[in-house]
């Protein structure tokens, strides 16, 4: 699909294509950025922060002791199984200098998920958080993890804090179950260790693998998409090509809730705000809202990313609309639909517009973004990312003309080489360099894009498509409404009705008042026919609400 419709659409400062090849690594820019931004602040967590000097130091240290101590070698995998605290990033570079390919895992994974991926990615070694320990030792002989590195939560926040900070979580919150890992390093051991060994330089091009980066697992098992250094290299400055703008080199903090072996924070946050010089404030668990709002009190920061629930679950926490936000310059939501209602209130408290992005994991994640030039939320997904192509295509192979809805295919220099270890998988994804996406969407004559829905949450009632995202929104407009999900559940009738969740804000909300509420804005067959309230719906890691497990 040719890019005439640019001209009128994107914002001029906005490069249409980007040099993929600018950096031969993700390890050349990150010497490139830790020597030119080398006393900025690089990270802060829990009061404690690193500058851009300590945190290369500390990664090469790191990266000494993974070749020199336990022997891996280029294209070894390394597992980090850690939350957002200053471990994370120094595992992270101290595994990508030694040449090692990273594999990102979900703390809050059960043994069987967490061997499913050990065994699926050949992972030789793991960094864990000691909560989760416990996990890895019911599994970890199936397994051909050889070395594991544990680490607790206030490990690197100097010694008087991180002593109390271990104490509370182990002793008073009882927060880290017993385990036997005989074999585990400790990881400030690991630093203090490699400090005193020689790194030796690795050569890595474009080519070489960075990641092994599971899909979340909700339309299956998980799968691991690999990313090369080319694909993270393009991606992060495709991102930043559609934000840098807004930003200044050196002067941003931008608030990293999600989490950052979730590959939107990794691309977005991580990689892209180390090429800003910028400062990433790490929120260890963001699901406490109350401590999440009392942080963001302490610093003017400059950017926010987050999914379409934690900004609602900001803006319904007590103390966030007092916050100072005149330093507010970028939001970005992704991971799900940004709902009107949350973006016309976000943008209401705090003066700044949600933008919209959209990714997937196997592109790394960025495919397209709302121009930052745009006032006001729209409801699309924006435009494609610098250098990459996005077509809509039908059922019978033809493609789709402007305005009629179909799925989406993805052509750049951020599309993941395949699924690791499953050709199968990978070939009924990528066709003739294209990823079909699986979701639904649509093109207007600007050029801009709108997610309908994933194509398999698609609903069907008596032949007519209905989407999920739609009739969530709609709810969403409703005052006492705070979530909601939307599912199909067969009826002999219709073939399929339509079931919502409901978290509400009140007691006083019922099913009758909804269903009135309902149909007002959608025609008859959308409108729910059941209705069933929760205290909460099931999430994945960064808060996307799982239908599947609803269904």
């Amino acid at each position: 699909m040719e890019k005439i419709w640019l001209d009128k659409s994107y914002p001029s400062d906005v490069p249409f294509e980007i040099d993929a090849d600018k950096y031969p690594s993700i390890v050349a820019m990150f010497h490139k950025y830790t020597t030119k931004f080398s006393d900025k602040t690089a990270f802060i967590n829990m009061g404690a922060s690193i500058t851009y000097t300590e945190f290369a130091v500390q990664a090469t240290a790191f990266a000494a002791y993974l070749q020199q101590d336990l022997g891996l070698q280029k294209g070894d995998k390394l597992a980090i199984m850690v939350p957002n605290c200053l471990q994370y990033p120094i595992a992270l570079f101290g595994a990508l200098l030694a040449g090692l390919t990273v594999v990102n895992v979900n703390p809050l994974y059960t043994s069987r998920e967490l061997e499913h991926q050990l065994k699926d990615s050949d992972t030789k070694a793991i960094v864990i958080i000691e909560n989760f320990a416990n996990t890895l030792e019911k599994i970890v002989a199936n397994t051909d993890v050889k070395h594991i590195i544990v680490t607790s939560l206030g490990d690197r926040l100097g010694m008087l804090k991180g002593t109390i900070v271990n104490c509370v979580v182990k002793y008073v919150k009882k927060m880290v179950p017993a385990y036997h890992l005989p074999q585990a390093v400790l990881f400030n051991t690991v630093l203090k260790r490699g400090s005193e060994l020689t790194f030796e330089p690795v050569t890595l091009t474009g080519n070489d693998l960075a990641f092994l980066q599971y899909t979340g697992g909700t339309t299956g098992p998980s799968k691991g998409a690999m990313l090369t250094h080319r694909n993270m290299v393009a991606n992060l400055l495709q991102a930043k090509a559609a934000i840098n703008p807004m930003l200044k080199e050196g002067e941003e903090i931008v608030v990293t809730a999600l989490p950052l072996y979730h590959i939107f924070a990794l691309t977005a946050n991580c990689l892209t705000f180390i090429t800003l010089g910028g400062t990433n404030l790490l929120i260890t668990n963001p699901r406490d809202m109350p401590a999440f709002v009392k942080e963001l009190s302490k610093h003017r920061f400059t950017a926010i990313t987050g999914v379409n629930t934690l900004f609602n679950g900001l803006l319904n926490t007590p103390g966030f609309s007092d916050i100072d936000f005149s330093t507010l310059k970028m939001s970005l939501g992704g991971g799900m639909a940004v709902q009107r209602p949350v973006a016309e209130r976000w943008k209401k408290v705090t003066d700044t517009r949600l933008l919209e992005g959209y990714g997937l994991t196997e592109c790394a994640p960025l495919v397209t973004i709302s121009p930052y030039t745009l006032t006001d939320y729209d409801g699309s997904i924006g435009l494609p990312a610098s250098s990459t192509d996005v077509k809509i295509m039908l059922d019978d192979g033809s493609e789709a003309p402007i305005g009629e809805s179909g799925e989406m295919w993805v052509k750049g220099p951020q599309v993941m080489l395949g699924y690791y270890n499953s050709e199968a998988a990978t070939a009924e994804v990528l066709k003739d360099g294209w990823f079909a996406t699986g979701d639904i969407a649509k093109m207007d004559d600007r050029g801009f894009f709108t997610i309908v829905d994933r194509k398999k949450d698609m609903i069907i009632v008596s032949g007519f498509n209905v989407y999920p995202n739609e009739i969530e929104e709609v709810l969403a407009m409703h005052d006492d409404v705070l979530e909601s999900a939307a599912i199909g559940i067969q009826s002999e009738g219709s073939g399929e009705i339509v079931k919502v969740f409901v978290v509400s804000k009140t007691d006083d909300l019922d099913e009758e008042t909804l269903i009135k509420h309902c149909r007002k804005y959608l025609t008859s067959y959308k409108v729910p026919k059941l209705v069933e309230f929760r205290k909460e719906l099931p999430k994945t890691n960064v808060g996307k609400i799982l239908r599947r497990e609803l269904r």
